[in-house]
């Protein structure tokens, strides 16, 4: 019994070595080969890409602000001349004490080399200059000199706007527009209904406001007052006023004789007047406000920027065309637009202006000088529509309403198959995205890059020479693609570059985010580790060096001439 027994325990541990031996962990595979030549790792990049110029603005932020980062840049800069006799400089040293003795204060957190700053500059010194009156003060600070104050109101990007009352802040989120300023500022420290009483007044009006909400009543005081008051009040970028004047009325293109209460809004745009036909309620007011503040189609500038990207509504409808054909298509385009008010933004892009038209376009994949239109759901959503066919009002408007209805293919950017893909590393473009990244019989590494970043310049010799040593594995496909001129539904990428893996079998599920170091080594291991389909890399065959080459060739000769001896 004790030998039986004592030959089971030995069979038992023959058999635990045996299968340690076979079980060797993948972790002591001889990786020496992938380390020569390593190149350095290369962090993940923050680079983003987005409506836009690549680090210029993101959901078309850098329309609104300069990223904080570029503060520490070096260089000169030449600050336009501006008279700003009205804003006040605030450091470090007098910040809380004229903070605590002023009850109302807008301070800019600017950085002297901020292109934005800059166009922000001479707005901002006409409003202080128009403002001054009255019991609120503009101020500045230079950003870059107090990093500390900046630090302490979490300044991210420049300008950052403030306003103070009783010392608390709350960010400015109307236009940078002295108009806009001034608007906004007066509706926080002061009535938000103004009366009217004479027609020199309307008149001074009318030429200084680029667009004005009157009521035409037959009180100053009581229901229709209250009503019109309260909905002035959830309106901060126009000007409500009142009047019984019916001289004031006829300036302001309503009929004297018109039933009272009647309400107009007056925009210096192609669409003039907008008459308020509903229940004079604030509600109700304040919708058709909101419907019709805005211009039916609205010129995309960095001044502009605001009235887009803040907007509630974030379907947009966009017209690309160049200046020269703006007198063509520009109309029709409007006229289209009357249709989508409350429902749509309308911009018009202009293809020829270099400042946003050029890499607004270049970021949709609008090529060419042709008008076009284009429907965006939005940079959360962020899919695209193109408009096929003649430009024409009708066209544009069954457009816009099948996009409205969700009743439209999406259009994604994409650079020409390329005729020849046998590399190392596979290319893939909009076009074949399905066919090389979704095919289900594959592991697909994908790089996503952008030719302009530099951390994606740095990945690539590490990139390519992994996909060297892998390319003999038919069941694995390393590849790349543009993501600045390529797009696809599935290749979501929050920077530059970004890596996802689509493991064989599982396409229908979101890829894996590759977060590891960026070496070969580390690449390896992680394909090893998610592969769907189990694969063994072959170590490659040592090659002869150049010193062992001409040996031998020496030899060959040396034998050679002492045969001949």
């Amino acid at each position: 019994m004790k030998s039986i027994i004592i030959l089971s325990i030995f069979l038992c541990l023959i058999c635990i070595k045996t299968a340690l031996c076979s079980s060797k962990p993948e972790e002591d595979e001889d990786l020496k080969f992938l380390e020569q030549e390593e190149v350095s790792n290369v962090e993940a990049s923050d680079d983003t890409h987005h409506y836009g110029i690549p680090n210029d603005y993101e959901n078309y932020d850098d329309l609104e602000g300069d990223e904080l980062e570029h503060s520490n840049e070096e260089g000169s800069y030449d600050e336009p001349v501006v008279d700003e006799t009205h804003v006040v400089v605030l450091k470090e040293s007098n910040f809380s004490q004229f903070i605590e003795k002023n009850k109302f204060v807008m301070v800019e957190f600017y950085a002297p080399w901020c292109g934005h700053c800059q166009a922000l500059a001479p707005e901002y010194a006409a409003a202080a200059a128009e403002l001054k009156e009255e019991e609120v003060a503009l101020a500045k600070v230079d950003a870059t000199e107090e990093a500390e104050l900046a630090q302490k109101f979490d300044v991210q990007g420049f300008p950052t706007v403030y306003f103070f009352v009783d010392g608390v802040h709350k960010p400015y989120p109307g236009q940078r527009t002295k108009d806009s300023i001034i608007t906004w500022v007066k509706k926080k420290i002061g009535p938000a209904l103004y009366n009217i009483t004479t027609t020199e007044e309307a008149e001074r009006i009318l030429a200084a406001q680029e667009k004005i909400v009157l009521g035409y009543l037959e009180s100053l005081v009581g229901s229709e007052n209250e009503e019109l008051a309260g909905a002035s009040n959830l309106e901060d970028d126009i000007s409500f006023y009142q009047t019984t004047s019916p001289d004031v009325a006829k300036l302001f293109h309503i009929d004297p004789e018109a039933k009272r209460p009647a309400l107009v809004i007056v925009k210096k745009e192609a669409e003039k007047f907008n008459y308020f036909d509903g229940q004079f309620t604030k509600s109700a007011i304040a919708e058709f406000v909101f419907e019709n503040k805005l211009p039916l189609v609205t010129n995309l500038t960095r001044e502009s920027a605001a009235l887009i990207f803040e907007n509630p509504i974030k379907k947009q409808l966009i017209l690309f065309a160049i200046s020269n054909d703006s007198e063509k298509v520009l109309p029709t385009f409007q006229e289209a637009a009357k249709a989508f008010k409350g429902k749509l933004i309308c911009v018009y892009v202009e293809l020829d202006n270099e400042d946003v038209g050029k890499p607004v376009s270049e970021y949709f994949g609008v090529t060419g000088d042709a008008p076009s239109v284009l429907a965006y759901t939005g940079n959360d959503d962020a899919k695209k529509f193109i408009l096929d066919g003649e430009l024409t009002i009708s066209s544009i408007k069954s457009f816009g309403e099948k996009f409205l209805e969700d009743n439209l293919k999406p259009f994604h950017k994409s650079d020409p198959i390329p005729e020849n893909n046998d590399g190392d590393v596979k290319i893939v473009v909009g076009n074949n995205f399905d066919e090389i990244v979704l095919d289900e019989s594959k592991d697909v590494l994908l790089e996503i890059y952008a030719p302009w970043c530099g951390h994606c310049e740095a990945l690539e010799p590490i990139y390519n020479k992994l996909g060297k040593h892998l390319r003999g594995i038919d069941s694995l496909v390393i590849a790349k693609m543009d993501g600045t001129t390529n797009e696809h539904p599935r290749a979501k990428s929050d920077g530059f570059p970004t890596l996802l893996f689509f493991p064989a079998g599982n396409k229908s599920f979101d890829p894996i985010t590759v977060d590891t170091d960026r070496t070969v080594v580390a690449f390896y291991k992680f394909l090893k580790k998610h592969a769907s389909i189990p694969f063994k890399l072959q170590k490659p065959a040592p090659e002869k060096s150049k010193v062992s080459d001409a040996a031998a060739a020496h030899e060959t000769s040396s034998n050679g001439v002492k045969d001949e001896l």
